[in-house]
Formats: C-alpha cells, structure tokens, sequence
C-alpha cells in the first residue's frame, strides 16, 4: 500500500538522513505551470510531494496558502484537474510519492466511490485529510487504505498520551507532527521541543514522523532534521511561488525556479545533517 513512501524513507535512512517533504499547491497560478513546478520538486531535492487539493475554506492554513488555493480556483482548478496533473506528473515520474492533502468538501463532492480507485489509478500514494479525526475513519480513511492508498495523520503539541493512540491507530506511510498551534506559515516553531515531541510519538509508533508548519530556511530544516525522521515545508515555497508572480498573478519565466532554488537551499539544509 505505501511502496512508494517506504522507498523514499528507506533510501533516507541508507544515506543517513532526513526526508525532505514539500506542499505546493495544485493549480497554482495556473495548470500548466503547477505541473512544472511538480515536475522541479523532485529535481531539486524533494523526496516525498504533497499537492495541495484547493479549496474555499481553508480553516488550518496560513494566509500564503489560502492565497494559493484562491490563485487555483480562479485558474478553474478543482480535484478532477487535480488528478489530471498527478497523472500527467506520472508520465515522467514513477518513483516519487505523491500525497494529496486538503479538506473533505472537494472529496465528497466528488464521491468517495468515485475518487478512490481515480485517485490510485492517477498515481496518488497517500492522503492528507485536515477536517476528518479518527472518529470518522469510516468515512474515508479505512476506505483508502481499502484501495491500497495511505492515510496519513496529523498529531499536534496539544495530542496527549491519551488522544496518541487514536491518532496512530489507522495512519500509514507516516505520521505528521504539526509544530506549532494555530495555521500555517505564521510562527517558527521552538525546535527543542519539537524533538521532545517526535521522541514521544515515536515511541508509540514505527511510522516515521515528519514535522511541518513554521520552516522556511535551509538552517529551519537542518533543525528539525537533527529530531525528525522528515521535514515538511509548505507555505515557504508557496510564498516563493507567489513573490515570482506579476501584477496580475500570472506565472513568469522565474516562477519554476523561484520554488525550485529555495527547495536545493532545503535540501542542503535537510542532507547536511547525518543522522545515526
């Protein structure tokens, strides 16, 4: 079921290191231009992607991503043209996971019967589902996992001992530690206590725990990688997105690039730190 995302962190471990995970935003400014920063991601450095499934009510993102996902839906963006781009990423790319993660309006909407097996057959590894807890893995996450697709959770630094174990219970591929309370892209979080935080979960669990929320630098991601099994950077590449963009939003020779430079800077930070 998680091939894909055991390959990647195995290949980690054997080069002794952390896994760079990066989120942009699927449709961001435009298609065609999403897909070609897709395609970067992994060129640059990126061992894992996560494709943001856009929105309009982002409840847990920071303003760069709620300005992303409106970028996409004006762009006529929604999850069949999601998938489309997963796909057509897939033409050139057999080996990197990819996960969606977003909210469960896009997915209902679109028919669990329905969006499973097409989220399989595009080549999707895993999804991240913000707004659905553990009591409601009936909904989708055990039907996921029934269609060999990875439901990964979020646990974050107000997840007790006593709420842990309904958290690990039918996560797979790995466990994401949000660092920081609040939404994304709007605090750096204290890296002492992250690593106290992944030493806790990972005592309970197997999976590998990746951390996000609040890096943004080459040294942000050696910091994190000292503790973590991985480290996820979202609303810093979203923001280089953005920042690339002309008066009118639209995409401009610098924007693949503007993603792709600061993921090689990542990538330096997250592979200069050798771990045991």
């Amino acid at each position: 079921m998680t091939a894909r995302i055991d390959a990647a962190f195995a290949r980690c471990r054997a080069e002794k290191r952390a896994a760079l995970v990066t989120y942009v935003m699927a449709g961001d400014p435009d298609p065609e231009t999403s897909l070609k920063v897709l395609e970067a991601l992994p060129r640059a450095g990126a061992d894992i992607v996560e494709f943001g499934l856009p929105f309009t009510d982002p409840m847990a993102d920071g303003p760069a991503i709620q300005a992303a996902g409106l970028r996409a839906l004006k762009a006529g963006q929604d999850l069949a043209g999601t998938l489309a781009l997963v796909r057509r990423f897939r033409e050139g790319d057999a080996d990197t996971p990819v996960v969606l993660m977003g909210y469960y309006n896009p997915i209902h909407t679109y028919g669990v019967a329905r969006f499973l097996p097409d989220a399989r057959e595009a080549g999707i590894d895993g999804l991240i589902v913000v707004d659905l807890p553990p009591e409601e893995d009936d909904e989708l996450c055990l039907p996921a996992r029934e269609h060999g697709l990875a439901f990964i959770r979020l646990a974050t630094p107000t997840t007790d001992d006593k709420r842990l174990p309904a958290v690990l219970a039918n996560t797979a591929g790995f466990v994401y530690y949000v660092s920081i309370t609040g939404v994304t892209g709007t605090a750096t979080p204290d890296f002492g206590k992250v690593a106290q935080a992944v030493s806790r979960i990972t005592a309970r669990t197997d999976l590998p725990v990746v951390v996000g929320f609040g890096v943004r630098t080459g040294a942000h991601a050696a910091a994190v990688a000292e503790g973590a099994d991985g480290v996820v950077v979202g609303s810093a590449l979203v923001d280089a997105l953005a920042r690339s963009l002309d008066a009118e939003g639209h995409a401009g020779e610098g924007t693949v690039e503007a993603v792709a430079g600061l993921v090689r800077e990542l990538a330096g930070g997250v592979r200069g730190v050798t771990k045991g």
